[in-house]
């Protein structure tokens, strides 16, 4: 059993109770101890509201680091969820890397590119897993996608379109106080991107989980259309790929009427997919002879990669947990073979430290190319660090 601690989700927080839920859906992983919040007596509180022991039911993180490490190491957290606002990821994981402890942490890793490559040399040179919860690659069909063409099922990609649509900051819902509203709409917790960094970078990181394309230049046209808000809420991106590809990512939380629909299609010389996060199950398969196939979690077809995904036989829905937990199977499985000695890596299973580096970098591209007045600006997926 893997014994995990968590930075923040503790009372008022969302992102925290679905980790902890996607975590322990296999029974591979405990939650033993935490600091759930920046107020160190609500964070005591939420410790006894999810039955943590009291000596480990810490009011900081950093109480909990030194007091995790006082522990016998057969006794002590494996690795440290961080659930925080964007902007206190960088020191948080820092610390906890130094400390020798894995590090599950949530998206977008940090703020800066420079915050990005001192992390991913620090995670390295410590020999410590590192997760990135960019939890949709999680989703059977996604992955049934990701391994169509992987196995040249569609040729070359030609072009791919991305969005990620919601409608709940369509007022200024953060005058109110609501608490998810008011960070993400705030650069000193948020960082320099609102829409784009909060949803935007889990459209780029499907987009490349599922093509394998690399982005060489973007062009992003970023906007924020309520009054007063400081951070964009709503942006278009143009995308030119390594190799010729062309796409368009667009994300925004002013569409009135939308929920969470993020949707990705594919097209390439022989076929194409769609994928819809609101109906995730199924995978559109159309081929250049007018033939189109609903692929289904859990049918022969999908691939092994879909069937390792899956819980359930067809016909019973698995949907956002599930997918979450897959990418702690992801992170589980990194981790019981680094205790054993054995290699380990991210890929399919989950985003690792470098993936979440590409994602800030790419949050920092579109905030540039946009306030240079959305310019074309060449870009790195894989610069050294």
């Amino acid at each position: 059993m893997i014994r995990l601690a968590m930075v923040g989700g503790g009372q008022g927080a969302f992102i925290g109770a679905v980790h902890r839920m996607a975590a322990r859906l296999d029974g591979r992983a405990v939650l033993c101890a935490g600091a759930l919040s920046s107020s160190p007596e609500r964070a005591i509180q939420s410790a006894r509201e999810l039955g943590l022991p009291a000596d480990r039911a810490y009011p900081s993180w950093q109480a909990l680091i030194s007091g995790e490490l006082k522990r016998p190491a057969e006794e002590r957290a494996q690795a440290i969820v961080i659930v925080t606002p964007n902007a206190s990821h960088f020191e948080i994981a820092m610390s906890c890397v130094e400390a020798g402890f894995h590090v599950v942490c949530d998206k977008p890793m940090v703020v800066t590119d420079e915050q990005a490559r001192t992390l991913v040399r620090a995670a390295a040179a410590n020999g410590v897993v590192f997760g990135v919860t960019y939890n949709y690659a999680g989703y059977p069909m996604v992955r049934a996608a990701r391994e169509l063409i992987s196995r040249g099922e569609l040729g070359a990609i030609r072009r791919v379109a991305v969005e990620y649509h919601q409608g709940w900051l369509a007022t200024r819902l953060e005058s109110s106080g609501q608490k998810q509203a008011s960070w993400r709409t705030d650069p000193s917790s948020a960082g320099a991107g609102g829409a784009v960094g909060d949803i935007g970078s889990h459209a780029e990181n499907l987009v490349q989980y599922v093509t394998g394309l690399e982005v060489e230049e973007l062009c992003a046209d970023l906007k924020s259309f309520v009054d007063g808000r400081t951070l964009d809420d709503d942006a278009s991106v143009l995308l030119r790929f390594v190799g010729g590809a062309r796409g368009t990512l667009t994300c925004s939380q002013v569409c009135i009427g939308e929920e969470n629909n993020l949707t990705l299609r594919v097209y390439g010389e022989k076929a194409s997919i769609s994928w819809r996060q609101e109906n995730p199950n199924e995978l559109l398969l159309c081929t250049a002879d007018g033939s189109r196939q609903v692929l289904t979690r859990g049918c022969a077809a999908a691939g092994p990669l879909a069937a390792a995904a899956t819980r359930l036989p067809p016909g019973h829905p698995e949907g956002f947990i599930e997918a979450f937990a897959n990418v702690y199977r992801g992170v589980f499985d990194a981790i019981d073979a680094h205790a054993q000695g054995r290699p380990w890596s991210a890929g399919a299973g989950f985003a690792g430290a470098e993936d979440g580096a590409r994602g800030v970098r790419f949050v920092n591209a579109c905030v540039e190319s946009s306030r240079r007045g959305g310019i074309w600006l060449p870009f790195e997926p894989r610069p050294g660090v």
